[in-house]
This record gives C-alpha cells, sequence and structure tokens, in this order.
C-alpha cells in the first residue's frame, strides 16, 4: 500500500517530533565537541599513530565514539557534537586528507571512514539511553571539489550536480570584509588547488533539497540538535525555511570578533557560536597581563546585544582556534578559562581533549590542534578533566536550585586588572589571571548576598560570611577560581557534605547594565579550506 505524499509528511513530523529537543531543554546542556576521525577508534587502540601534520585520517569512528560515553559522562556532559557525517572528498588532496567531514559531495550517503549506518544509528540511542543529545556538524555553504574552480565535474555533487546551482564563476572571499554580505556569501572559501563550490543558497530549488535533506536526516538518526559551520557565508533568508524544516536547536558559527554582529545572527538562528566574549575571554587569560577588565566590558555588550544569551555557544577551545594550552603553559589560567567557559551564560561547550591539556605539540591552529585523544588513554584522573566534571556539577546544581539561572543574564559586579567576578542567580565566580605562580590575596566582592549569610566555594567547600551589606572577603591564591553558592542552598545537593533534602528555587530576575565599549583584540580566522 503506498501513502500518500501529505500522509508520508504527517507521519515525518510526528517521528520528529517524538524525539527534537526544545531550546528550553538545550539551555542546561553541557556539550563535549568531538572530532570524530580523533577521538576514539572501533578497536580501541591508545597507540595508533596520529600524526597531526599529515591531515590523514586515523581511524576515530561512531563505535569508538561509542565505546567511551563513560569517559564523556564522566565529566558531566550530557551531550555530544559530532564532526559532519556526510560523504567526503576521497584521497590526498594538496591539503591533505577530508577527515575533518567539512568537503561533503554527497549528502545523502555517510562518511564511510566514520563507519555504517547502522553505527551512527546505534551511537544515538546510547545516548538517548543514557538521557544524552546527539548535535551534528552541518555544511550548508558549500561542496568540496579536489581540483581547480574551472575544470570541476559537477556529476559528482549530490543532489546539487549543476553549475548552475552554484555561484560561478569563482570568486575568493574576503573575510577582513566581513559585513559586505554579497562577496562573503557568493564568493567561495576555497582556492585553485582544492575547491569549495558555493551553493546558491537563494535559490528555491538549493534551499528544497537542502530543507528535504535535513528534516529527513534528523529524522533517520534521531538528532537531537545541529551545529551550523560557516554560517556568515550563507544569506540570512535561508535559515528560517532550514530551521524550520530541522526542526532541532540550531548553534551557527559566526567567525567574527564583533559582538553586534555576532549576536545580531539570533534574529534568524536559535544561537551562535559565542565568538564576542571567545575573544576577550583569551584575551583575559592567556597570560598574566591579560585585560581582565576588558572581559567584563564585553560582558555588559553581549547580553545587551544578544537575542538570548542562554541559547549562545560558550566556548575557549574548538577544532579551527589555537589550544588554549598551546597560548600559556600555566595550569591556574587553564582552570579560570574553563571555569568562565562552563559558569558563564549560554550552553557550554569543551573540547575534546581540552579536559588532557593538550597543546597542539607541532604547531598552532589546525591541524595541530586536531590530535589523537586515544594517546591520552583516555586519563580520568586528569586535573582538568576532574575540574570539568566538578565544574559541570556545580553549574547542574544551580540550574536545578534555581529557576531563573538559564535565563538570569550573567553580569560582571567587579574586575580590576587581575580579577573579575560575575554574578549568575544565586552564584559568584571569582576568577583571577595571576597564574599559577599568584600570590595570597583577599579580594573584597560586593557579592548581593543576604546580610551576614554563609556562602560556600563549591570548589574547596571552604565557606566565608557576608558582611551586613552582602559583600565577601574572597582569599585568592595559587591562581584559581572560587564559585561561591549560599550554603543553605547546598542542602540535598551533596556537595561540600551537605546530605539533606531541598526543593526551593529563585524567582530573581536577570539583572542588566548599561551598554559599555567594547574593546576587541584582532580577528583570528581559521584554515578556509576545513
Amino acid at each position: 500500500m503506498r501513502l500518500t505524499s501529505a500522509l508520508v509528511a504527517l507521519n515525518l513530523a510526528f517521528v520528529q517530533s517524538t524525539f527534537a529537543a526544545t531550546q528550553d531543554q538545550w539551555r542546561s546542556r553541557s556539550i563535549y565537541q568531538i572530532l570524530t576521525d580523533r577521538f576514539a577508534r572501533t578497536d580501541g587502540s591508545t597507540t595508533a599513530t596520529c600524526n597531526t601534520g599529515d591531515r590523514v585520517y586515523c581511524g576515530g569512528t561512531w563505535k569508538g565514539i561509542e565505546s567511551k560515553l563513560d569517559y564523556i559522562q564522566g565529566m558531566g556532559f550530557d551531550a555530544i557534537w559530532i564532526s559532519p557525517i556526510t560523504k567526503n572528498i576521497e584521497g590526498q588532496t594538496p591539503y591533505g586528507y577530508a577527515f575533518h567531514g567539512y568537503w561533503q559531495q554527497d549528502l545523502y550517503q555517510l562518511n564511510s571512514h566514520f563507519g555504517t549506518e547502522a553505527d551512527l544509528k546505534s551511537l544515538s540511542d546510547a545516548l538517548h539511553s543514557r538521557g544524552m543529545y546527539l548535535m551534528v556538524d552541518v555544511v550548508t555553504n558549500h561542496f568540496g571539489y579536489d581540483g581547480g574552480p574551472d575544470n570541476i565535474n559537477w556529476s559528482m555533487m549530490n543532489p546539487f550536480n549543476q553549475q548552475a546551482q552554484y555561484h560561478y564563476p569563482y570568486c575568493q572571499v574576503d573575510f577582513s570584509d566581513y559585513q559586505d554580505e554579497t562577496q562573503i556569501t557568493q564568493c567561495w572559501a576555497g582556492d585553485q588547488q582544492v575547491a569549495l563550490p558555493d551553493l546558491r543558497t537563494e535559490d528555491s530549488d538549493v534551499r528544497d533539497g537542502f530543507n528535504t535533506w535535513i528534516s529527513q536526516l534528523v529524522a533517520n538518526y534521531s538528532i537531537d540538535g545541529l551545529r551550523l559551520d560557516s554560517a556568515l557565508q550563507v544569506e540570512t533568508s535561508f535559515w528560517s525555511g532550514f530551521s524550520k524544516a530541522a526542526g532541532v536547536y540550531i548553534v551557527g558559527e559566526v567567525f567574527e570578533n564583533d559582538v553586534g554582529f555576532v549576536c545580531g545572527y539570533q534574529n534568524y538562528l536559535d544561537g551562535v557560536m559565542n565568538y564576542g566574549v571567545y575573544f576577550a575571554a583569551i584575551n583575559a587569560f592567556k597570560s598574566t597581563s591579560g585585560d581582565m577588565s576588558g572581559l567584563g566590558d564585553v560582558l555588559s555588550s553581549v547580553k545587551n546585544a544578544c537575542k538570548d544569551t542562554g541559547l549562545l555557544g560558550s566556548f575557549s577551545e574548538n577544532h579551527d582556534n589555537p589550544r588554549f594550552a598551546q597560548l600559556t603553559g600555566d595550569w591556574a589560567l587553564a582552570k579560570n578559562i574553563i571555569a568562565f567557559t562552563i559558569l558563564t551564560d549560554g550552553i557550554p561547550i569543551i573540547y575534546e581533549g581540552q579536559e588532557q591539556h593538550y597543546d597542539s605539540l607541532g604547531g598552532s591552529g589546525d591541524p595541530y590542534n586536531r590530535e589523537a585523544i586515544w594517546y591520552s588513554k583516555y586519563n580520568t584522573g586528569a586535573e582538568l578533566y576532574q575540574e570539568i566534571a566538578q565544574l559541570n556539577s556545580i553549574r547542574k546544581h544551580a540550574v536545578n536550585d534555581d529557576s531563573s539561572y538559564l535565563t538570569y543574564d550573567n553580569w560582571a559586579i567587579y574586575s580590576d586588572t587581575t580579577t573579575i567576578a560575575m554574578r549568575k542567580g544565586h552564584m559568584v565566580t571569582v576568577l583571577t589571571n595571576q597564574g599559577a605562580q599568584g600570590a595570597n590575596y583577599t579580594q573584597s566582592i560586593p557579592g548581593g548576598f543576604d546580610a551576614n549569610s554563609q556562602v560556600t566555594d563549591m570548589l574547596t567547600c571552604n565557606s566565608v560570611q557576608a558582611d551586613a551589606n552582602g559583600n565577601i572577603n574572597v582569599p585568592m591564591g595559587l591562581g584559581l577560581p572560587r564559585v561561591y553558592y549560599p550554603t543553605a542552598r547546598l542542602a540535598g545537593s551533596g556537595m561540600c557534605g551537605s546530605t539533606s533534602s531541598s526543593s526551593s528555587s529563585s524567582s530573581s530576575r536577570s539583572k542588566r547594565l548599561a551598554p559599555q565599549s567594547v574593546r576587541t583584540m584582532p580577528r583570528r580566522r581559521p584554515n578556509i579550506h576545513v
């Protein structure tokens, strides 16, 4: 019996609605970013050769990821983001193999290097059985071709196999002029050696093709969310139809150091990768002379410029940017920026290997920041692994305790040249860039706690008492972060010796500050080929 097209569409919509995660469900999540080829192999090897500079496939698979979900969940993550899953250019190119997944040629075939359809479905099922979400990276801006732009065999592309479906003739995109929408969205990110033909996403046939594909992909593999590669390079009118077809939370990559420009994309997408804050955070914590007050300025600007800071992607490392440990080997600074990443506004994202303090040995950024994680032997005793687990637990407690936490706008209540204190809900996070050699000192923080109440640092379980004005004197030392919460509200959390239960929650409203000046640093672009 053949179903009518209307019935098929209705059935597909029902299937999607049974698993699609809402924006509000994503708010409370914490994401572990996985570069599929470099995370875990099916054979479980922790010694298999993977020279990052060679840009070759190293054998990571979806089955490998599934076998290491205990490792991921042990850090407190309840979602993963994996590399694009579609079939890519095969073989060696002048820039290596397409192990990263961003040079797709066929939307309707999977990348066989990562596994089979059954493997991907098995990973999705395994995640959902643990209460975890699956986010998949997708590319809508371009396809890939091993060769120059003048001799492309368009028939190799599926479903867009006509030259007329691409912006042609070739022009190379100029990222320095990111506000020129025409050239950013119509010129190519590739070059004369590896072409990345830029799709005419303004045309109805291309839009319909992408919308059909994404609705089927989400349904077939029970995908809970999408990360959009190169969202900046697709005209904004494309996203409404695509988002509706996907029916899941979407976070887009808008790789620019411009708070207002990045935030503007929330008019078209659920969320964006928070590059507006990323650059300021790196600038604040990458050295003991970092610009801490500039970070406070940017925090104020972002929460006034962005439509919904709770849906931003908060990160301090990814596959396109240098490892933080490559910028500085100071472990205390690494702990501070991780605490900032997890406890500031938005959905925190930790990039694979950050928990092992990977430092891109051999070079800065792509491809050296794409190391094989199996060399760490998935050490759950690693110092940053333990800190991330603790911080995720702290964030989850705040989410469960305080109904306003996820929508409360984080703001800087104090900053100077070395210290910043942030308020989010009942939580006050105090961070420093003094580093591991930093002297002991006491910092007075206008915390806004209840008068004369006791508050506990959930990282050390040491408590201090607020004064009659709700301010606290914070003992700082060894350059380590502090995270204070009202001691009385830890009841039932199992944290810092608490055992009794509590179901109290706050109804406090978000606080907003007037816009302040934004201090910027030079933009850093990823390798345009990947």
